[in-house]
């Protein structure tokens, strides 16, 4: 296998460093690339400049299927600032409060407006956490719980849902390998067979109405529901909650403005590829990509419209707040263009085959998975990155998976999962920074609930994983989802306590009590 020693692996070792010391991929992906291609060109470092510049970065963006990513991505930024700015998800949630009066209806109303905030990792804990704040104050949950379902619904749901942001950018890295390789799938097609293996996002999600139904609770999350319903204290004395400012609402604003752009993207979408067989049958990318982006531009002239209709923001407005959603895809459009480039210079030095060169007889095929999980968890852990771990994995495990014989979709879920893994349990993420602030809960005390509960899915995950390249199978989720639940009833006996499905009649009749008592 052609390769140039170790010395391939240096620009990808450069980037997990940079990466993990600035906490910044982008930087981290620029070295990377440069230092690669400053190998490949014997050492001059303008010539290496100007070959980065003309031969991987304008050559990435000039390529069709790469400018079709990027397009799209600004079509969907600009849909997702208007979404978030609208007031519709908010409208839309208060809908969905009028019914809860008890713990579990309100651990549940935040889990479902989670999901329904699918399109926008960042906006649901800002767009959904405030929002819940006054119901799980009034019924006693604490906000620790509060931060926890939010950022169980934020990026897990995300990155399950091949048509926004998240899955768009992890086609594009799949897409990539599998045209070097020549794998006749489609990316799109790769990406739903990835998603039964994407063990841990899905745990993730399942385990909050399996902990709210229950009722079971265990180590520090266990102790902070136990303090909010014996005292009705929403934190630690030495708790410092974090506080947002920002929260978007409007008297003006109706639950139409999330649902009707919705309905018609949906519309759109499956009006333009129903008729070529989707999703049964295989469509071309470019198809895809154009559909998709239609759907999204459409989506955005019936959100305008209705904002404007309903006095929510003026046309000038809202023409602002579209274009900024576009110019926030900036960031990650430079992430994808250079992780592109990275992936190409691995390619000219050999990186993957002296990997696979390295670990072939040594690695067994069925511990892919599993080592690929770990591997990714501890990069997005220490970077805070999930996006960042993608780019750098993905290039490597999909032909690692190839040559070794591994499952190729375990491996791919192995890279996705292992991003979330990581990331949820980071305290520099962003997710599980604006899942605090969302909540108004102290950042520390958030990390502090939700880890327990992130290590035992990631340990269920881990074990899955084993068993997925064992197997190949993706029944491995069921057997997971079982395992999940009960080790969770078995921590929660052992470890925890049962908090009772109190109602507010139940919660007045507590607040009550002090006072009768001192009379």
């Amino acid at each position: 296998m052609e390769h140039m020693g170790i010395v391939s692996i240096l620009p990808v070792v450069l980037a997990i460093i940079i990466a993990i010391k600035l906490k910044n991929v982008i930087p981290a992906l620029f070295a990377g690339v440069l230092s690669g291609v400053l190998i490949l060109s014997g050492g001059h470092p303008v010539t290496a400049v100007t070959t980065m510049i003309k031969s991987y970065l304008f050559a990435q963006v000039a390529d069709s299927y790469n400018a079709g990513v990027l397009v799209l991505l600004v079509f969907i930024g600009g849909f997702v600032g208007l979404m978030e700015k609208s007031g519709g998800a908010a409208a839309f949630a208060l809908k969905m409060t009028e019914i809860v009066n008890n713990r579990f209806k309100v651990q549940l109303s935040a889990w479902l407006g989670g999901i329904i905030v699918f399109f926008s990792d960042l906006g649901t804990p800002l767009i959904v956490g405030p929002i819940s704040e006054p119901l799980f104050d009034k019924l006693r949950v604490s906000r620790e719980k509060l931060a926890w379902i939010i950022d169980s619904t934020a990026s897990p749901i995300a990155v399950l849902v091949p048509f926004i942001g998240w899955g768009v950018y992890v086609m594009g890295l799949i897409q990539k390998e599998f045209s070097a390789l020549g794998i006749a799938e489609t990316d799109w097609a790769a990406f739903i067979k990835a998603i039964p293996f994407q063990f841990y996002p899905i745990l993730a999600v399942i385990m909050v109405p399996v902990v709210a139904f229950t009722g079971y609770e265990f180590s520090a999350m266990a102790r902070a529901e136990k303090r909010t319903i014996d005292t009705g204290e929403r934190y630690w004395p030495h708790s410092k909650p974090l506080r947002h400012a920002n929260d978007e609402r409007n008297a003006n604003s109706k639950a139409i403005l999330i649902w009707l752009p919705l309905i018609v993207l949906f519309v759109t979408l499956f009006g333009i590829l129903g008729p070529l067989g989707f999703p049964l049958k295989k469509v071309p990318g470019s198809t895809f990509r154009t559909a998709l982006s239609t759907g999204y531009l459409f989506a955005a002239i019936t959100i305008i419209s209705l904002m404007v209709f309903h006095k929510v923001k003026t046309l000038g407005e809202s023409f602002d707040i579209y274009f900024s959603g576009m110019n926030k895809m900036m960031n990650v459009a430079v992430i994808l263009v250079l992780a592109w480039s990275l992936g190409a210079v691995g390619k000219h030095m050999g990186t993957a085959n002296y990997i696979i060169e390295v670990t072939h007889g040594t690695l067994p095929a069925w511990g892919v998975p599993a080592v690929v999980f770990l591997i990714g968890g501890i990069m997005s852990f220490a970077t805070g990155s999930s996006w960042g771990t993608f780019a750098i994995l993905m290039p490597l495990v999909i032909p690692m998976s190839e040559t070794l014989g591994a499952p190729l979709h375990a491996c791919i879920g192995a890279v996705l999962s292992g991003g979330l893994f990581g990331d949820h349990c980071s305290p520099i993420s962003d997710t599980t920074i604006l899942s605090s602030t969302g909540a108004g809960c102290d950042h520390i005390d958030h990390v502090e609930t939700q880890l327990p509960y992130a290590l035992l899915n990631g340990t269920v995950s881990l074990v899955a994983y084993l068993l997925a390249g064992i197997t190949g199978s993706a029944l491995c989720l069921l057997l997971a989802i079982a395992t999940l639940v009960v080790s969770l009833v078995i921590l929660s006996k052992r470890n925890g306590v049962h908090i009772p499905n109190t109602t507010v009649e139940d919660v007045e009749q507590l607040s009550a009590e002090p006072s009768v008592a001192q009379d």
